[in-house]
């Protein structure tokens, strides 16, 4: 009888994980190069569908779907957690130190004290010492730091900088009106975008097997830009109004499980003692 009453907790479980999920979306809508995640809601049919091949029975329309039903009670549940990598729109800054990448499944590298990260967001600094950093301090990496483990640094004299399309970074030369190429930012292109991990700090790690090398010639590199989350605050709030909505569904049925049945079921009980 109550099995009802554990399909709708689930139902419910469900829905508060995809809510944490849109609530954070929300909460970096104005987050630089931010990335939004989503959840895909599962249920019976659809994943004995995709896991029937695989039951530990040979008969896969009986037995197995009894031993799916036993297994999972037919509760919906969260199959899938993913993040949307399309570019978000791009926002003129004029702050030479802003940068952002036009194309998707490029990346800006970053020295972290776990080891080299990504990330998107291009709203760089220079530290107290020089070098090119990101708004959290981790040093922003140039194209040879896997060979030569260089920083892109900067001294007082370097009064004008412009970095093209390539990332190819360029400084005035003291004295004269001329530019000479200096250190080229690392701009990396991961081979399979779903072995990207969010760590904090708008940072992605790659668990990939292949080695993230870098672009030559990306033709990305936007000066003075930010890329602005991909977030759509609309549709964020729309969903959130829904998820609320299937939470007090949920939560009516499950006090029809517990209340309106379970009394039915004793009063009934009661006449035929």
């Amino acid at each position: 009888m109550q099995t009802g009453y554990y399909n709708a907790a689930a139902g419910m479980v469900a829905q508060f994980n995809r809510l944490d999920t849109i609530s954070n979306n929300l909460a970096n809508v104005n987050t630089a190069g931010y990335k939004e995640d989503d959840t895909v809601i599962g249920d019976f049919m659809r994943l004995y569908k995709e896991a029937r091949d695989t039951l530990p029975h040979p008969n896969h329309s009986v037995q197995g779907a009894q031993f799916l039903n036993r297994a999972m009670t037919k509760a919906p549940q969260v199959v899938e957690s993913f993040t949307n990598h399309s570019v978000g729109n791009m926002q003129n800054t004029s702050n030479p130190l802003d940068f952002a990448l036009s194309r998707e499944g490029l990346y800006f590298a970053v020295k972290t004290p776990n080891g080299v990260r990504y990330t998107r967001d291009g709203s760089f600094t220079i530290s107290d010492d020089g070098k090119l950093i990101t708004k959290q301090g981790y040093e922003v990496l140039p194209e040879d730091y896997e060979s030569s483990g260089n920083s892109i640094s900067f001294n007082t004299a370097d009064s004008v900088v412009t970095v093209d399309k390539n990332g190819q970074i360029m400084k005035n030369l003291p004295n004269t009106v001329q530019f000479g190429a200096s250190s080229k930012i690392f701009v990396a292109q991961p081979d399979n975008e779903n072995f990207l991990v969010k760590e904090g700090d708008n940072l992605f790690k790659y668990v990939g097997p292949e080695i993230v090398k870098n672009i030559e010639s990306s033709g990305a590199v936007r000066q003075g830009f930010l890329e602005k989350s991909n977030v759509n605050a609309v549709k964020m709030m729309t969903q959130m109004i829904e998820t609320n909505r299937l939470v007090g569904m949920y939560q009516k049925v499950m006090n029809s499980q517990m209340d309106d049945m379970n009394n039915d079921a004793i009063n009934k009980l009661a006449r035929k003692a």
